[in-house]
């Protein structure tokens, strides 16, 4: 976004960290700040599900949820898409983030009321999931409303740091938090979460506000072309489903089913590295090597380094290369990277591999996922239309993603006895196929920006 104005403070420090122009820093410290925010939300409340749902069932458990998050995104998808039809994007926003605060209101109150323990593990497990999928996918959808793709491919590495810091602070202070919230810190990380949720709602007012003002505010021929643009985007989008566009587009049906393999790959990783920790815990703990600590407590210990350490990679990864990465090969073939390093990583587990060999394994590619792979998503919708940029995206992002969870813990059910080796053989195989699938994501990617028109927004 351009602007006549003087460039500021904002502007000369975001011009060391990246590529901005004059007139852009404002909207993308405030986008950065609101998926800080969204994302610092997100890992406060990710804390108590994993809580609420260990403490109440066995760990097979969680697998087995994704099913049911699959099967609800189908009807959430429909109802978003509706929305969509009826109300400009900043009120599509709103309320859906709204409903959102008023669902963790309804669980406050029903804790408070003593609802059954595992009645609230499963509700609020699965509706995690669905808050987790859904904000973060209108919220990129929303940045691709807002820039063109030669802007977005500049700006969304920046604005993406945002999110990883979010995760990592989030997560951080859940875990200095809750011990001095005492036994009720999850009614408390909700009301909290709620809270930030509506920051999140006033900075998406005050972001489509203040594109709409730089817009109308021009006076050249291209810039009168960008005001009725800006028009459009305060009504609301054409009408159609978010799976008759997937299904409709060979570009989005090609990222819907990416979604699905790399979905598919990670969690069978997670299964790798949970069934690689339980063991070296137990045999720990049978050797004496425990350092004092009971298999609980060993076992949260590791857990809490690994996920330090994908976090502090994908930190490393979203500030010093992302950005490197979109310029070397652009955003197409961006896609291709996390892949290649999940095939290489599961052939080296695939001929048997220590815990720590896997702990480095998967830190690596959860990383580059959180980082990189995150923002490479959000920057492949900068060349669609804006249908799609809504529809498609959240219902790519929601249930086919969700669904590689649910296919992925079906074979682990399949296959119970099946060696870790075994598990990363299929995953291997699998891999494969997300491959095939990222080069034809790449072939499309390169179709429609052809064909995709070249106004600045």
């Amino acid at each position: 976004m351009r602007s006549s104005e003087p460039p500021g403070g904002l502007y000369r420090v975001l011009k060391v960290f990246t590529d901005i122009r004059p007139g852009e820093a404002g909207t993308a410290f405030l986008l950065t700040l609101n998926v800080f925010l969204l994302l610092l939300a997100y890992y406060l409340i990710k804390d108590v599900r994993e809580a609420l749902v260990l403490t109440s069932y066995d760990a097979r458990v969680r697998s087995y949820l994704a099913g049911a998050q699959a099967i609800l995104f189908i009807f959430i998808v429909k109802g978003f898409s509706r929305l969509a039809s009826k109300v400009p994007r900043h009120l599509l926003i709103t309320w859906v983030t709204l409903f959102f605060m008023s669902n963790l209101g309804l669980f406050y109150l029903l804790f408070i009321w003593g609802l059954p323990a595992k009645t609230m593990a499963i509700v609020f497990f699965i509706w995690v999931g669905i808050f987790n999928l859904m904000a973060v996918a209108q919220f990129w959808s929303f940045a691709n409303d807002i820039y063109t793709d030669e802007a977005g491919k500049r700006l969304f590495p920046m604005i993406a740091v945002g999110s990883t810091c979010g995760a990592v602070i989030g997560a951080k202070i859940a875990g200095v938090i809750i011990k001095p919230l005492g036994p009720h810190f999850h009614v408390i990380l909700m009301l909290m979460t709620a809270g930030i949720l509506g920051i999140c709602i006033a900075l998406t007012i005050i972001i489509h506000r203040r594109e709409i003002r730089q817009i109308q505010g021009r006076p050249s021929r291209a810039d009168v072309a960008a005001l009725e643009e800006g028009k459009i985007k305060q009504e609301p989008l054409r009408k159609g489903g978010g799976f008759r566009l997937v299904f409709r587009s060979r570009y989005l049906l090609f990222y819907a089913l990416l979604l699905f393999c790399l979905n598919y790959v990670n969690f069978m990783g997670e299964t790798i590295w949970g069934l690689t920790l339980k063991n070296a815990v137990g045999r720990a703990i049978r050797m004496g090597t425990a350092g004092g600590l009971d298999a609980t407590q060993l076992t949260a210990s590791v857990t809490a380094q690994y996920h330090f350490l994908c976090n502090l990679i994908a930190l490393v990864v979203q500030l010093f290369l992302v950005s490197r990465i979109f310029q070397w090969i652009g955003v197409s073939g961006a896609v291709l990277v996390l892949p290649l390093i999940s095939l290489g990583g599961y052939s080296l587990v695939g001929l048997g591999a220590s815990l720590m060999a896997i702990k480095w394994v998967k830190s690596f590619e959860n990383g580059v996922d959180y980082s990189l792979m995150n923002t490479t998503k959000g920057a492949l919708f900068l060349i669609t239309s804006r249908e799609e940029k809504y529809k498609g995206k959240a219902a790519a992002d929601t249930f086919f993603y969700r669904s590689g969870d649910a296919f992925a813990a079906l074979t682990v059910f399949l296959l119970s006895s099946a060696t870790v080796e075994f598990y990363a053989k299929v995953n291997v195989a699998v891999t494969a196929i997300w491959i095939l699938l990222c080069l034809l994501v790449i072939r499309e990617y390169r179709r429609v920006k052809s064909n995709a028109p070249s106004a600045a927004v």
